[in-house]
């Protein structure tokens, strides 16, 4: 099953020095977890410091568990907002006739 998670630095505990410290580690952690198949693709936000990634996983359970192995979410310094479950979207389908 597919998640879309948006995550967000806690830049008001958090200053740019704070973070720099784990940044690649942080880079190290995804690309494992995108080697094991779990990240599908990430995307930094746009808007504020964080991400949003596109994974795959059993449920919302596994999900919160393989990304508190990200050193920033373990360290407490990136919060996940959302963890939204993704349904096929059945438009693409062939029509029942």
């Amino acid at each position: 099953m597919q998640f879309i998670t948006l995550s967000r630095r806690i830049s008001e505990r958090f200053s740019d020095a704070d973070f720099a410290p784990f940044l690649d580690a942080e880079a190290q952690r995804a690309r494992a977890l995108y080697l094991e198949g779990f990240i599908r693709t990430i995307w930094h936000r746009g808007d504020k410091g964080g991400a949003c990634l596109l994974v795959e996983a059993d449920s919302e359970a596994s999900v919160r568990e393989q990304l508190a192995t990200l050193p920033l979410v373990n360290n407490g310094m990136l919060e996940v907002t959302a963890i939204v479950p993704l349904k096929p979207y059945a438009g693409f389908g062939p029509r029942a006739e």
